[in-house]
């Protein structure tokens, strides 16, 4: 098995970026996922969020581009109508975004080549004149297909098609469109298909858009990341969580943190409180316009904002090393879902927290979430902070509820 970059053979351009951005021991899904690529063969692969599974996909398919003899001339390309060698399709916006940034960073020394990101809630004109001669496009579904229909860019040279989040793509409805953009992406000689698990709805999307998929299984999508350290608190309501939330996002040890929400307006509204009592925050939600989504993402990148108060329209591809915590106010939707949002923290190595807020009402989504992960959440009370007794009620399979880190979901 390969350990570092340089096991892999890549074109000496890539091997610079990598060198540049400080990377040199691959991640288990880049080890297993890259090797495999190189050969063309088609990849379906189930890893968990925060695996490096973006530089799993980009770099052999970006390979293949840089050794390509018959690269069309820049001139040529900026007059004609787009024809992307590599299409990555990504759920949301945000994901489209951080995947164009990691593109445009490993191809830094790739002379010539053009990445673009396309996608919904940004003016036509502008994603237009950005997409001009990309040879390289990542994209939501939505406004591909628009711009398809507009004749602003045609599939038939792509030579690799992403689907990113194939799981996250179908919890959406995309399922017809991912295959509208596989028929017009037919020509295409290779594709690679990355999914949180391998439900049997994944698998019949593969069947339909890949041939005799390699099937590369690092972690199951209910594991969560070993790295990060989860912790129960149970409350009382809606002001013993702000207590809390307080509590912890006063620690020293909070470098940033990513607090969830469940709706827009607790969003603003925690967001806004946070603000007045002297923390650096920012709020993002999806009703929210594109352009500001995009500033406030920014500040969180650029360590200008300490914390992100959001829904779980940033649960997915926003990829911040510093994130040191995730706290869960609003209980996720979808247990799934609870993966994919403290998999914010502990990415590339380091270690995170992540801290849910849950009332005992919540108790029996609290046990459906823990039979989920198949383990069990670390209960802890904070000193003046301590919740009200629980109501009198049947222990489970013998178990009481847990104190002080003890083990027990309640």
């Amino acid at each position: 098995m390969s350990k570092t970059f340089a096991d892999f053979s890549l074109d000496e351009t890539l091997t610079q970026a990598i060198e540049g951005l400080g990377f040199t021991t691959p991640t288990p899904v880049q080890e297993q996922a890259i090797p495999a690529a190189l050969e063309g063969k088609d990849l379906l692969v189930s890893s968990q969020t925060g695996s490096g599974k973006t530089a799993a996909f980009l770099l052999p398919t970006l390979n293949a581009l840089a050794n390509q003899d018959t690269l069309v001339p820049f001139k040529d390309r900026m007059k004609a109508v787009t024809q992307p060698n590599i299409l990555v399709i990504s759920p949301t916006r945000e994901l489209a975004q951080q995947v164009c940034q990691d593109a445009i960073a490993f191809v830094r020394h790739m002379k010539g080549v053009r990445v673009a990101a396309i996608m919904g809630g940004m003016p036509f004109g502008k994603q237009i004149q950005q997409l001009k001669g990309a040879q390289v496009v990542v994209a939501t579904p939505g406004r591909l297909l628009d711009l398809v229909n507009r004749r602003q860019i045609k599939l038939d040279m792509v030579d690799a098609l992403i689907v990113d989040e194939a799981d996250r793509m179908l919890d959406l409805g995309f399922s017809e469109d991912l295959e509208a953009i596989g028929d017009l992406a037919a020509n295409r000689k290779q594709t690679l298909m990355f999914s949180a698990t391998f439900a049997p709805r994944i698998i019949t999307l593969a069947e339909r858009m890949m041939n005799n998929p390699m099937r590369i299984a690092i972690e199951t999508g209910h594991s969560t990341n070993t790295d990060i350290t989860q912790t129960l608190h149970w409350t009382d309501g809606f002001e013993h969580k702000k207590k809390l939330l307080t509590h912890w996002l006063s620690d020293e040890s909070v470098d940033q943190a990513v607090v969830f929400a469940s709706t827009q307006e607790d969003t603003d509204m925690l967001a806004e409180e946070l603000a007045e009592a002297g923390l650096s925050v920012v709020a993002l939600h999806g009703a929210m316009p594109q352009t500001v989504r995009n500033r406030r993402l920014r500040s969180i990148r650029e360590g200008r904002a300490k914390i992100l108060v959001a829904t779980d329209v940033a649960a997915r591809g926003l990829d911040v090393p510093t994130i040191s915590h995730v706290i869960n106010f609003g209980l996720p939707m979808k247990n799934e879902d609870y993966v994919h949002r403290i998999g914010r923290t502990g990415r590339a190595g380091r270690t995170g927290n992540a801290i849910t807020l849950a009332t005992y009402r919540e108790r029996g989504k609290i046990r459906a979430l823990e039979d989920f992960l198949d383990a069990r959440l670390n209960v802890s009370e904070i000193e003046g902070l301590e919740p009200s007794p629980p109501p009198a009620r049947g222990a489970r399979d013998g178990g009481g509820r847990g104190r002080d880190g003890g083990r027990g979901g309640f």
